[in-house]
Order: C-alpha cells, then sequence, then structure tokens
C-alpha cells in the first residue's frame, strides 16, 4: 500500500489528513485502478477517496501539500491526527469505499516473432537534484545521450531479461520508468516484483505513481 500525508499548506510539515492508496493491478501487472482511503481528523473518520486520488495527480498546487510516506511514518502521523493505531493492511481495505478506475486498453501487437513486453510507469511531480541522484543510484541507471532520458539499466533476473530507462516528459510535467522485459520460462512474478520496486524507488523521490500501462 501507498501512504500520503496533506498539509494544510505547502511547506507546512504539520499533517492535516492521511491518504492510503493501493494499486489494483491485471494479471499482466497493467494498472486497472487505484483503491483508496482518506482519514479526516475534522470528522474522526474515513471517507472515499478517489476524488482527492485524481487530484493530486492533476493538481500541481495541490500535490505541492502532499508527501510520501512509508507505513510506519504514516502510522505515527495517524496517531497524531487522533486515529490511533492505523489498522492493519487487510483492515485498511475493509475502509476502502471507491474505486478510482484507470484506463485500459489492449497492448499493441508489434510482430508474433517478439517475446519482449513494455510497460511504462507514469509518475506527477518534479524531482529535485537530490531526488535525482537518488533515482539514479536506486535504479543503477548509466547514462545516455538522449537529452530527456536520464539513464538506462539492464539486469537478467528470475530467468527473464530485463531493461528500464529514466524519462522526462515535457518540461518538468511527469517523469516515467520505460520498462522492457523478454521473457523467459522462469516465474513471471518477478516481472511484477521488479515493476513494483521502480514504482517505489521514485515514489520515495517525492513522485507520485498514476498508471502502469503495457505499450507491447
Amino acid at each position: 500500500m501507498d501512504y500520503y500525508l496533506i498539509s494544510p499548506t505547502a511547506g507546512d510539515l504539520s499533517p492535516a489528513a492521511l491518504l492510503v492508496e493501493e494499486f489494483v493491478l491485471c494479471d499482466d501487472y497493467t494498472a486497472a485502478g487505484i483503491d483508496g482511503a482518506e482519514w479526516q481528523p475534522e470528522i474522526g473518520a474515513w471517507s472515499a477517496s478517489a476524488e482527492l486520488s485524481r487530484a493530486i495527480r492533476a493538481d500541481s498546487a495541490l500535490r505541492g501539500r502532499v508527501t510520501p510516506v512509508s507505513r510506519q511514518e504514516a502510522a505515527a502521523a495517524f496517531a497524531r491526527l487522533g486515529g490511533g493505531g492505523l489498522p492493519e493492511e487487510a483492515g485498511l481495505r475493509t475502509l476502502f469505499q471507491e474505486r478510482r478506475h484507470l484506463p485500459t486498453t489492449a497492448p499493441l501487437n508489434l510482430g508474433s516473432g517478439s517475446a519482449a513486453r513494455r510497460y511504462r510507469i507514469l509518475f506527477a511531480g518534479e524531482l529535485g537534484e537530490d531526488g535525482l541522484a537518488n533515482a539514479r543510484t536506486a535504479l543503477r541507471l548509466e547514462p545516455t545521450d538522449h537529452p530527456r532520458v536520464v539513464g538506462k539499466a539492464s539486469v537478467s533476473a528470475g530467468g527473464h531479461g530485463f531493461t528500464w530507462e529514466l524519462r522526462r516528459i515535457g518540461a518538468g510535467i511527469a517523469w516515467c520508468v520505460d520498462v522492457t522485459a523478454r521473457l523467459g520460462s522462469g516465474p513471471v512474478t518477478a516481472l511484477g516484483a521488479l515493476l513494483h520496486h521502480h514504482r517505489q524507488v521514485m515514489r520515495e523521490q517525492g513522485l507520485i505513481p498514476v498508471t502502469v500501462e503495457r505499450f507491447a
């Protein structure tokens, strides 16, 4: 699950609300939706969060008040906000009231001779110099000559071959990690684990994941 603190104003470190989200994934690890719930201390209750989930990805001003945090940090904030002990994740799932559905399309058929899958993990937000440096290290990126590609890396894991790139989209509008998976005979769960890892790496640098798409 992903946890976010919502502050009353940008730059204010005191949380005014807590948002809990979980991506709903298809069998091929693309995103079909986002479940979530918002803790509102003024009413002392959890509420539906689909609109807030959409807004933090679309509204840069609101996004300036959002801080991605770990579960441990979320639990501490939840206690400060009068909620007591943060429920376990199984309990939090029972509080999800409304799913934010994400558009899904069938991947393009780029030829029956190719066993590769191509994914894009899309993020909203901006990366500062420290965040960019941390992302380069965590994703083990090597420099490229492309002006919008921060770096590229490859690895073999679980019987599969994976290559990924960190890209800028527009002038600070968004970021993405593009992943090419050449699947072998090993369990496909290795692909899901890699996509999850890359999504969390970028989230730890302050970006907000928008979706996981598949192009092939």
